[in-house]
């Protein structure tokens, strides 16, 4: 029996995975019945469209609204959708590339218009006789339709029309209008566009009707030579009105002079740049210098950013309205050309459908006496008349896609079960392998620096990489998760290899680091690490200081040498031995020492309990830093990091300790290996390291024990003790 939308109650059954209940989508009823399961008990709310391992048509087809996000209504309403177009949903579990026809609900009306629809896609491609239709085939016909001469999206481009003098006005129309982008990425024309033009067109050839061409008065140069001259005011109109404004100031009040023909601020501005007639402050600036009562010069003491405009101005309109001589222009001049120009000026004002002026009103004219709008008309209609069909052929895509991935899509958004079932979940873009481990939990960063002020939030040691392509040139930047092992080694700089979903080898190199704990095991050592860094940090601080000083002596000792031979001043007498410094050196070794033999008095103390009494000292130095790795690690999340990217993460995706080991893997020797544990570069061993330290280890002991008073009952023990160390030079190491 078909699976269908259910109408009743469907039980769901859930499994345990990341700390969160997450739903099993097993069965078509499951898939179905989605819309009456609660979303706060879906994993994801919404997930990019791009960026992902996933078809990126699929998620477009599912994004209805082109917000760049697939969301849980749209993924409910194709659901809806399918449920009225397949007979089974069971086969959307099957995840199979190749949508049988006999899989085609027909006995409904959409789903008979979709088997209509992918017979004739098969027969277009001339398979009439298939019996299924696969992702290849409808995206091959899709592709087909959107580079068609037709392809029913209403917008028809200059190079589909057929009629050579209506594509010609088509070009016309991008040209004043602009275009609409086609279903094939060329710009094209609408009907709106259209008879948007024709009414622009109608209406500049009403408005330029209004004026006479012998017309003198309106027109006092001719229509072109006018039209010239006016185009020549305009362009220095406001600031020829400021000029003789400011001169009015000027002559209103003297003082204002210096002020309005510009602060020397300006000009100290101007001269700490590279000067060019754009500069603004230049552009800014009066046209001439000012004076009451002064008129405007035309050929030199104009403003250099304004020069080529005035000197149009000045062939253009004063020479041809007032005479070539005229190289001033006064006041009462510029309101007599003004007075000459204002009729055409009125005239201008008035000006209707100037969208299309560019073409000339002879163009327009030729344009508006052809049957180009009918013809531009019927093209835009026959385009559209075919809409049906070619989204028709997009629902079959659409179709034959989430059939092949809307199960996998659910397994990773409405539960994350491919991520915790270690399959290579949508969100993974591959592996990295860096410090002989490999990571699998890696994901795309688009901005490495905003990703990790969220993605910190994880509590999970993330390594940003830059990896590049070197035979192709590709980039992208990953953040990789290391979950196991210990970031002794991992530091910026650090290269490896990253090998994407296809296999693709890319060169990686870590350029920031989001420092959280690995591990259990790591913080365990930590406190010895840090306590080994500082003490190298410290010898190689006094062996530097050491170097220095010594060096220093023999420098001061070779010029004590030369005034010697010269009879110069007697040498420094040799210092004598500090037995302040010996003194001060017993008290540190001997307080370390006693340390060291009231722990291992201690210790041995405790009889059969001596094992325990170890256990308890580690942990007592490495137990905080295992409880505040432990806590993390139970706080550990993927969600931040994919929030980062753009998702939205509902559940507490948790990785634990166990996944976390699984998805991060340290190298090992295979089984049934061979191993030869000889080292023919292995440092020989010096017996003097072990002597050494077993006579510090003496020497702890029997300091711990005369400062214990033990070794007071051991006459000959003392009488040695005294002779060593005087009873002055006891007290003092005492």
């Amino acid at each position: 029996m078909a699976k269908t939308l259910e109408t009743t109650k469907h039980r769901w059954r859930f499994y345990r995975a990341g700390g969160v209940d997450q739903v099993r989508l097993d069965t078509g009823a499951d898939i179905m019945n989605l819309h009456q399961l609660d979303q706060k008990l879906w994993v994801a709310l919404s997930c990019p469209v791009k960026g992902l391992e996933f078809d990126e048509r699929t998620l477009a087809l599912l994004d209805s609204d082109h917000d760049g996000r697939v969301r849980v209504p749209e993924i409910l309403a194709a659901i809806k959708w399918l449920s009225g177009v397949l007979k089974n949903a069971d086969d959307l579990v099957k995840g199979q590339d190749g949508l049988p026809l006999t899989a085609i609900d027909a006995t409904k009306p959409e789903g008979k218009q979709m088997l209509a629809s992918a017979k004739h896609i098969l027969h277009s491609l001339g398979r009439k006789d298939a019996t299924s239709l696969s992702v290849a085939d409808a995206t091959e016909t899709g592709k087909f339709f959107e580079q068609a001469r037709l392809n029913g999206d209403g917008v028809v481009p200059p190079e589909s029309i057929e009629d050579a003098a209506a594509a010609k006005v088509a070009t016309d129309i991008i040209a004043c209008l602009g275009g609409l982008p086609d279903r094939s990425g060329k710009a094209g024309i609408d009907a709106g566009k259209v008879e948007q033009f024709f009414t622009d067109a109608a209406a500049y050839a009403g408005w330029h009707q209004t004026m006479k061409p012998t017309d003198r008065t309106a027109q006092p140069l001719g229509a072109d030579d006018t039209a010239t001259a006016w185009t020549a005011l305009l362009a220095v109109r406001a600031k020829i009105d400021d000029f003789f404004a400011r001169c009015r100031l000027a002559a209103f009040d003297t003082r204002a002079a210096a002020i309005l023909k510009g602060e020397e601020k300006n000009f100290t501005d101007i001269a700490s740049k590279q000067l060019g007639l754009g500069v603004q402050e230049l552009t800014g600036m009066p046209l001439a210098s000012i004076e009451a009562g002064k008129a405007l010069p035309l050929t030199t003491g104009v403003n250099p950013a304004w020069s080529d405009a005035i000197a149009a101005f000045h062939a253009k309109v004063v020479a041809t309205l007032l005479g070539k001589d005229k190289t001033t222009l006064t006041e009462a001049d510029w309101s007599t050309l003004t007075g000459k120009l204002a009729a055409y000026g009125a005239w201008q004002a008035g000006k209707a459908g100037a969208a299309v002026e560019k073409l000339g009103i002879a163009r327009c004219k030729e344009i508006l006496a052809s049957n180009a709008k009918d013809a531009l008309l019927k093209a835009v209609a026959a385009d559209a008349a075919i809409a049906p069909e070619v989204d028709a052929i997009a629902s079959v895509e659409k179709l034959v896609r989430l059939y092949r991935d809307l199960h996998k899509l659910l397994q990773n958004y409405v539960s994350f079960t491919e991520f915790y079932a270690r399959k290579p979940s949508v969100f993974q873009a591959g592996t990295l392998y860096l410090d002989a481990r490999s990571c699998d939990l890696c994901v795309r960063v688009d901005d490495a620096g905003k990703h990790a002020s969220l993605a910190t939030m994880s509590k999970t040691f993330l390594a940003y990489c830059e990896c590049t392509r070197p035979s192709t040139g590709e980039k992208m930047t990953i953040a990789a998760a290391f979950t196991a092992g210990d970031s002794d080694y991992l530091f910026v700089g650090r290269n490896g290899v990253f090998y994407d979903r296809k296999g693709r080898d890319f060169d990686a190199t870590i350029r920031s680091i989001i420092d959280q704990p690995i591990s259990i095991g790591q913080a365990f050592w930590s406190p010895y690490k840090k306590v080994l860094r500082m003490i190298e940090e410290q010898v190689a601080k006094r062996a530097a200081a050491a170097d220095a000083a010594a060096t220093g002596k023999l420098q001061d000792a070779a010029a004590a040498a030369g005034a010697a031979a010269q009879g110069g001043a007697a040498a420094a007498p040799k210092a004598k031995f500090d037995v302040g410094m010996v003194a001060a050196l017993g008290v540190a070794v001997g307080g370390l020492t006693t340390a060291l033999a009231l722990v291992g008095k201690g210790v041995a103390d405790l009889g059969p309990w001596m094992p325990i009494g170890l256990i308890g000292l580690l942990l007592a130095i490495s137990g905080p830093s295992m409880i505040i790795a432990w806590l993390k690690l139970r706080q550990r999340s993927l969600g931040p990091i994919l929030d980062a990217n753009g998702w939205a993460v509902n559940g507490r995706v948790k990785v634990n300790i166990p996944l976390g080991a699984s998805l991060t893997d340290s190298a090992t020797l295979p089984p049934g290996a061979e191993r030869s544990l000889v080292d023919p570069y292995a440092p020989k061993k010096s017996p003097w390291p072990r002597i050494i330290l077993v006579l510090l280890v003496l020497a702890g002991i029997l300091f711990g024990l005369h400062k214990t008073g033990i070794s007071q009952k051991w006459d000959w023990y003392k009488e040695t003790w005294e002779k060593m160390f005087p009873p002055a030079a006891a007290s003092e190491v005492k």
